[in-house]
């Protein structure tokens, strides 16, 4: 067996989701995004299922985890969308991603470059930006899209051979006198 087995590459894949999942929660931290932040936080949880599953051989708790990456595809999607302005989508007046009307995306008022231009006016106006917050935010979304898909593939081919290669034995008394294995013996 080789060192790099579907295993192996589905811890990696694990590894890489935290880190991205990690850094993309402190930033809606930073920027007070909390339906986003209960999402990663659900997130986090269920990476770590994955990984425990992968770890102790336990199909069950990788089936769970691909089940959330199902509803995870989903959630970065409305996002790329979102932030795209695709399907009638506008990030500036939808308010699906912050209970307080001031929050916004930590990389609009803190990207590389951005200055505020006007103090005066609501909502505040950046300008000198490097690279544009939105493309920042669906390039964060596409990531997680991408570990997601590529972790399913893994993911039902290396809950498949946990299941294949199950050597619990089923216990259960069966009725009968043909089964002599469970029959009492007598002397």
């Amino acid at each position: 067996m080789g060192f790099c087995t579907r295993r192996h590459l589905f811890l990696t894949i694990c590894v890489l989701q935290m880190i991205t999942v990690v850094e993309r929660q402190v930033f809606d931290f930073l920027g007070f995004l909390w339906v986003p932040i209960l999402v990663n936080f659900f997130q986090i949880i269920f990476i770590i299922f994955g990984f425990f599953g992968a770890y102790q051989y336990r199909p069950k708790y990788i089936i769970a985890y691909l089940l959330w990456h199902l509803f995870w595809i989903a959630w970065n999607t409305f996002l790329i969308c979102l932030y795209l302005n695709i399907a009638g989508l506008d990030h500036d007046t939808n308010k699906v991603l912050k209970l307080d009307p001031t929050s916004d995306s930590w990389w609009k008022k803190e990207g590389p470059g951005c200055k505020i231009v006007n103090v005066d006016e609501i909502p505040l106006v950046y300008e000198g930006c490097f690279l544009d917050y939105i493309y920042i935010e669906v390039f964060h979304a596409g990531l997680q899209c991408f570990f997601a898909m590529f972790s399913c593939v893994v993911g039902v081919c290396l809950s498949r051979t946990f299941l294949e290669e199950d050597d619990t034995f089923n216990f259960e008394k069966a009725d009968g006198p043909d089964n002599f294995l469970l029959q009492p013996i007598v002397a």
